[in-house]
């Protein structure tokens, strides 16, 4: 699969929202290998985790993101359930759960009501070791122009993380043994 292909299906190659996606992904993807060869005992499908690193912020620019060169009509959190319908009529299910299940450290119906997100009230938690994979990996890297480039630490994300309840930390927490990473 030519994953490039596709997102130049929704993106100028010389476009700023392409830029950010581009960049962001590679490195969301080399995180994720990297991950994934941690707990390659588990027989994580590492052609799959690459494809879909790639792929995860496809929805990106249907989102009102100035800042990353997005001026589409939906709120950022939006990206998630917009990506999964691209990826969905590209013929990519699998890749296209991803899309949804990656932000954040997953999203209940509760969590969609909570806080009156304008999402679809379904849920969207990681299940597979490969969505689970890239949803951990996505937490290292941000879109911010000036940081794009720079992992997070550990303690950084943590308290972005328990912004959004206990329930999330302990969630990322248990990821951080899970996936044997480095404090």
């Amino acid at each position: 699969m030519d994953v490039l292909k596709i997102i130049e299906k929704y993106y100028e190659p010389d476009s700023k929202a392409y830029y950010f996606l581009i960049h962001h992904s590679k490195l969301v993807a080399k995180k994720a290998l990297q991950i994934a060869e941690r707990v390659k005992e588990l027989s994580p499908d590492f052609k799959f985790i690459e494809e879909a690193s790639m792929l995860h912020d496809i929805g990106i620019f249907m989102t009102h993101s100035p800042k990353i060169g997005c001026y589409g009509f939906h709120p950022y959190i939006s990206h998630g359930y917009l990506g999964r319908e691209i990826l969905e009529k590209e013929g990519l299910p699998g890749h296209a759960v991803v899309c949804e299940t990656h932000v954040g450290v997953g999203l209940t119906i509760d969590d969609i009501e909570t806080n009156k997100f304008p999402l679809p009230k379904r849920d969207m938690q990681p299940i597979t070791l490969e969505e689970r994979i890239i949803c951990f990996a996505d937490k290292f890297y941000s879109k911010k122009e000036h940081s794009l480039e720079r992992e997070k630490s550990v303690p950084e994300i943590r308290e972005i993380i328990a912004k959004f309840g206990d329930d999330k930390l302990k969630q990322f927490d248990e990821w951080l043994e899970f996936f044997k990473e480095p404090i």
